[in-house]
C-alpha cells in the first residue's frame, strides 16, 4: 500500500488527511534517514487517528509522550533503529521541555487564563502541551523545545497579573492526581445511548442528544450512534460534561440487565 493509497483509507476528512500526511512525512524521516523524528502535540482525537494510521502501517516503532505519564495532549515520536524508546523520552534535550510559571496566589488563574495568555504570544496550539496547575500561585507548561525561547522572553503575564519564569525538566512536572467517582450500575443493553446516561447521569434521551448532536466520541473517536455497543476499557467522552471510563462489565443481573462498573472523571 502506498501513501496515498493509505491516506484514502484512513483520513476521513481533508483536516485529518493532512494530518496523516504529515505524521508519515515524520515515520519516513526517521525510517529512512535514521533521525528521530515526532509530530506537535496531539489532541486525544488526533492521536486515535495517528494510531489507527500506524496500525495499518504495520506497527512501526513509536512512542506517544506528553512529558509525564497520563499527559493529555502528546507528540508522537517516531524511533529510528538505533533509539531505544526510554532514551528518546528521558533524553534531557529531546523535543519536550517545560516551564513554571509563578504569580500571585490570589490571582485564582484557572486553565483558560493560561491558555489565553500562551495564545497571544502567536503560538500555536500544537506547540502546546497539557497546562498544569500544582498549588496556588503556579502553573506548569510543557511545551516543543522550540518554543521555550518565545514563553521565556515574551510571556509576561496573565490576566492582569504578572508572571516569573523558570525552565524546569520534565521530571519537575506535577500533575494533580486524577479524580474519579465510581459508579455501579445496570443497563438493558450496553449500547452507547444507555451507557452514557449511566456515566454521566443522564436519561437515555437525553443521552442520544448529546450523540446525535456530535458532541460524544467512544475512545476519542467522534459517534453518532446511539446503538453502538461498548465494552470494558472503552472510553467515553461528552462536550461540556466530561470523560468516563467503563472499567468492568461484570455480566448480567438476575433480571437479565448487563451490570456497570464505571469511572468519572471530577
Amino acid at each position: 500500500m502506498n501513501k496515498k493509497e493509505l491516506l484514502d483509507r484512513c483520513a476521513r476528512s481533508g483536516e485529518e488527511r493532512m494530518l496523516l500526511a504529515r505524521a508519515l512525512d515524520k515515520l519516513e524521516l526517521a525510517q529512512d534517514r535514521g533521525v528521530p523524528a515526532h509530530t506537535p502535540f496531539l489532541s486525544p482525537g488526533e492521536q486515535a487517528s495517528v494510531s489507527d494510521l500506524l496500525s495499518v502501517w504495520g506497527h512501526p516503532r513509536h512512542r506517544f509522550w506528553g512529558g509525564y505519564e497520563g499527559a493529555e495532549r502528546q507528540v508522537c515520536l517516531f524511533l529510528p533503529d538505533w533509539q531505544e524508546e526510554d532514551d528518546a523520552v528521558s533524553d534531557p534535550e529531546g523535543p519536550l521541555g517545560a516551564l513554571e510559571a509563578a504569580f500571585p496566589a490570589e490571582a485564582s488563574l484557572g486553565h483558560r487564563d493560561i491558555l489565553g495568555s500562551l495564545m497571544g504570544l502567536g503560538l500555536t496550539r500544537e506547540k502546546l502541551g497539557d497546562i498544569l496547575l500544582p498549588g496556588p500561585g503556579r502553573c506548569q507548561v510543557v511545551a516543543l523545545r522550540e518554543a521555550l525561547p518565545i514563553l521565556l522572553s515574551q510571556w509576561e503575564g496573565a490576566g492582569r497579573y504578572k508572571v516569573r519564569l523558570k525552565e524546569i525538566t520534565l521530571n519537575q512536572l506535577t500533575p494533580a492526581p486524577v479524580q474519579v467517582k465510581t459508579i455501579r450500575d445496570t443497563v438493558a443493553s450496553p449500547r452507547l445511548d444507555a451507557v452514557l446516561g449511566a456515566g454521566f447521569s443522564l436519561s437515555r434521551s437525553k443521552a442520544a442528544a448529546y450523540i446525535s448532536a456530535g458532541k460524544v466520541a467512544v475512545n476519542h473517536r467522534e459517534c453518532l450512534k446511539g446503538d453502538k455497543l461498548i465494552e470494558e476499557g472503552d472510553v467515553l467522552t461528552c462536550r461540556g460534561l466530561g470523560k468516563c471510563v467503563v472499567k468492568e462489565v461484570p455480566g448480567q443481573s438476575k433480571k437479565g440487565r448487563t451490570m456497570l462498573v464505571l469511572e468519572r472523571y471530577v
